[in-house]
Parts: C-alpha cells; structure tokens; sequence
C-alpha cells in the first residue's frame, strides 16, 4: 500500500494543490549579505528587506514572482495566495509587478494579499496600506508591527475589508510562546466587527505553547468566528528553543487539535530562498510531509482536503 500515491492521487482528484500562503516578491534574493543576517532575530528582518526593496525594478520583482510561479506550475498548483510588500521602501513596484504576474500566466490563479511590514496606524503606513488594499485580493496584516495597538491595527484592516468586501489574512502567534494570544484576539476582533467565515488567521504556532484548556477555549471560539487558518509547516519548525516551560508541543499549528472543531485549515509554503527561509524551496509535498507526520495525522481525505478545497475556502476562490 502506497499511502503517497494514494494522497497525491486524491489531492490531483479534488482539483489540484493551492498554495495559501507565500511572498513572492521576495523570493529568490537570498545573496551573500543577506545569507549572513539569516540568524537575526524576525523582527529585525522585517526592516533588513528595506534594502531589496528600494533597489529592486518592477523587472526584478516580476522576475522573481515568475521564477516562483513556475515553480507552483511545475508542481501542478492550481491557486496561489501570495502577500506582496506595498509600503514607503518599495512604494507600487510590487503592485505593477503582481498585476503583469496576473496578466502573464492565465493557468493559475492568483490572490494577492498587501503586507503591512510598517504597521498600518501611522500617516506614512496608512497611505500605503490604502494604496495595497485597493490593489489587492485579501487585506493582509501583521499586528505584531503596532504593538501596544494591536486592537487599533485590527479594527482598521477590519472596515477596510467590509468596506471593500475583502477577505482579511493575519500573520499571528509568531514566536511559540504562551504570552502571545493574537489568534484568540483575533477571533474575537472578528466577531466584533461581523467577520464571521471571513478572516484567515496565519501560523497560529503559539496557540500550541498554552494549557489543554486554554487551547480548547481558543478553538471554541475559532469556530464561533468561523475563523480560518493556515500552516506553513516549513516557515516555523526552525522556531529557537527557549527555557521557558510550555506543554510539549511541535513549533507547528496544532493543526490535528484543530480540524475536530470544524475549523478549516489549509497550507502554504511562506518565504522561498529569502532572508527569511535560506534554504526554502517552495516544494508543496514537503509541507504536507511536514504537517502529516508532525501533528501524526494520517487521514488521507483530511490532508487531500487540506491541500485542495480548504485552500480555495481561504483564498475565496468559488
């Protein structure tokens, strides 16, 4: 019995892979001064990208995208959600890139998210932020860049995709630690604002770091937003080991304490051969790999569904 043939063989039946979550505006522009800052901590690489981001050309940014795109193509991804970088280092030039992506390849679909490295709350952010959610697919956003006004950040993402009639996705619970909750906050920023089965929550890994009954609480009320999630299983198994206690977990989201709840998830590949994943590659099969043996579920309609259906939930694609 080959269990791989057998789930790549029902992925293929359900439609195809779709890759949920990715930047490819970033990808492939690991260098040797970059490869050297790999070991930064994460919030300083959200500044460290400023430098490729004002020297690259719309040609560059589009080169780099492509090179991704045809890498999903070759793996027989059918859909890609993808975050592009609109801010004052780069300015539209991810934009004008992503629309000639668009144009280009007809035998993928695209969703484009803007990524909010400067924060949305300032003057300068927001007129950036507007410009992207304007342009983009799905309202992108990253909390953790306004901290202190993490509520502040939501509830602007929030108007702006009801306003737009926008899906929103949210990078939350980064660093695997029980003093991050920005995926319960989440949940119930959604609910606040009648966001119910419209809002994606990304990475999740730190839901994993709290007690039994407390993730249990989190879940109840993931599913009373009807909250989505998406795993990148490869972004985050490289998570640094601290001394701080935590129930025994991996660094990935719990993804097998999450599917009994109802909750969709879906998977992503993240950053590809970039300061943020060096040795990233991009390769669906190994997320998948990662995530069926690191949560140990193996049921095979579960990770189909997972890799092809849930996808196309969290992108919005019909």
């Amino acid at each position: 019995m080959n269990v791989k043939q057998i789930l790549q063989a029902k992925i293929l039946e359900k439609g195809g892979w779709v890759n949920t979550h990715a930047h490819f505006d970033r990808a492939y522009s690991l260098d040797e001064t970059t490869f050297k800052q790999v070991y930064s901590p994460l919030k300083e690489k959200w500044s460290i990208v400023d430098n490729l981001k004002r020297t690259s050309s719309v040609e560059q940014v589009y080169e780099r995208m492509a090179k991704a795109t045809e890498l999903m193509i070759a793996q027989g991804v059918k859909a890609v959600g993808t975050f592009i970088d609109v801010d004052e280092a780069i300015e539209d030039k991810s934009i004008k890139a992503a629309q000639k992506l668009r144009e280009t390849y007809k035998d993928i679909q695209f969703k484009f998210m803007n990524q909010t490295l400067k924060g949305v709350l300032d003057k300068d952010a927001k007129y950036w932020f507007d410009m992207g959610a304007e342009f983009v697919d799905i309202i992108g956003g990253l909390p953790a860049k306004d901290a202190g006004r993490e509520g502040e950040h939501l509830d602007v993402l929030m108007t702006t995709a009801k306003r737009m009639n926008k899906m929103v996705h949210v990078h939350v619970d980064q660093f695997n630690t029980d003093e991050e909750s920005e995926t319960e906050f989440l949940a119930q920023k959604t609910i606040e604002h009648n966001m119910q089965g419209r809002v994606a929550a990304i990475h999740c890994i730190s839901v994993a770091a709290h007690k039994k009954e407390k993730r249990e609480q989190i879940y109840s009320l993931m599913k009373e937003a009807e909250m989505m999630v998406i795993s990148c299983p490869i972004a985050w198994i490289d998570h640094p080991r601290t001394e701080r206690l935590a129930p025994s977990h991996n660094a990935i989201t719990p993804i097998d304490e999450i599917l009994p709840y109802g909750i969709k998830v879906a998977i992503g590949t993240d950053n590809i051969a970039d300061v943020y994943k060096p040795f990233g590659d991009g390769d669906m099969w190994t997320e998948m790999k990662l995530v069926l043996e690191a949560c140990k579920l193996y049921d095979i309609e579960a990770l189909a569904e997972i890799a092809t259906v849930n996808g196309k939930l969290v992108l919005g694609i019909q």
